[in-house]
């Protein structure tokens, strides 16, 4: 999905639905050697930190192998477990098609790796992002229903003009969720568990705002892609947030027309608040600018 509007060309080598082949016999030694460095890294530090959905999806689609996945391989034990495929793609693609996959069980995913140089930070996701942090969540078979929700949701959404609320609630959720559990609080979402340095910082850093998930707060807020989240939002289930996404939108849509956006560090009187952040960190990025 596109979450910056822009006007993205299709490659000539993709397909009419943006697909392309994995060649997953081109990459180098160097390359797997990046995701073997970027894997190990984020398995040391997610135990106590991800949601345990992730980490049995981790062991069920065998991603513990080194190297990049081959996407034959991990399709057979994801479409047994709930029917879902992972599809290469040249990179960022169109809302439309990206919508279309995701409503039809099929994850879009870049093919690409990052370089050496590019560890910490890379502002399109590639291969490691959408894969190790999207795909072990989709073993999941609430998680996997929300995701063909989401897909559905989108294509409508586009019809109203209404796009950037529904791009907020992917983001907040299947980006950067977090997830109460018994434990203490849990990462879902992709942007965070494929992070080394966000996988502590939304945790445990005093600073950002941990505040309940309520799905209109959500819709209205916005999100900064360029650096750690100012504020999580915490769904009490997978169930839950399903439940909420399988409701008819067209009322919420409605109740938003006109609303203004929520500024990312805000804290308004209705929100249930988990941690109020110090926003330490980013007052701080902000003074070095």
């Amino acid at each position: 999905m596109s979450l910056i509007p822009e006007v993205i060309a299709k490659p000539p080598s993709a397909r009419a639905d943006w697909t392309i082949d994995q060649s997953w016999t081109r990459y180098s030694s160097a390359q797997h050697q990046v995701w073997a460095t970027l894997y190990k890294r984020q398995t040391d530090l997610l135990p106590g930190r991800a949601c345990d959905p992730f980490l049995k999806g981790l062991d069920a689609l065998d991603l513990r192998r080194s190297g990049i996945p081959d996407f034959a391989r991990i399709n057979e034990g994801l479409f047994q477990l709930t029917g879902w495929t992972v599809v290469a793609v040249p990179g960022l693609v169109p809302d439309a098609v990206f919508f279309d996959h995701l409503a039809n069980r099929r994850f879009p995913a870049g093919q690409f790796i990052r370089r050496p140089d590019q560890m910490d930070y890379l502002q399109e996701p590639d291969i490691f992002h959408d894969v190790f942090g999207h795909v072990p969540m989709l073993t999941d078979p609430v998680f996997a229903d929300y995701m063909q929700a989401y897909g559905q949701g989108g294509l409508r959404a586009m019809g109203r003009g209404q796009l950037h609320n529904l791009a907020r609630l992917y983001w907040y959720t299947v980006e950067f969720g977090l997830l109460r559990t018994p434990q203490g609080l849990r990462i879902y979402g992709a942007g965070i568990l494929s992070s080394a340095s966000e996988s502590v910082f939304a945790i445990e850093d005093p600073s950002p705002n941990r505040l309940d998930f309520d799905l209109q707060r959500v819709m209205r807020t916005r999100y900064r892609i360029d650096d750690f989240q100012q504020t999580y939002f915490v769904v009490p289930s997978l169930q839950a947030l399903l439940n909420v996404t399988l409701r008819d939108f067209g009322a919420v849509y409605e109740r938003l027309e006109g609303q203004p956006d929520i500024p990312i560090d805000a804290l308004l009187p209705g929100d249930q608040v988990i941690t109020r952040g110090t926003q330490a960190y980013a007052n701080k990025r902000q003074a070095q600018t």
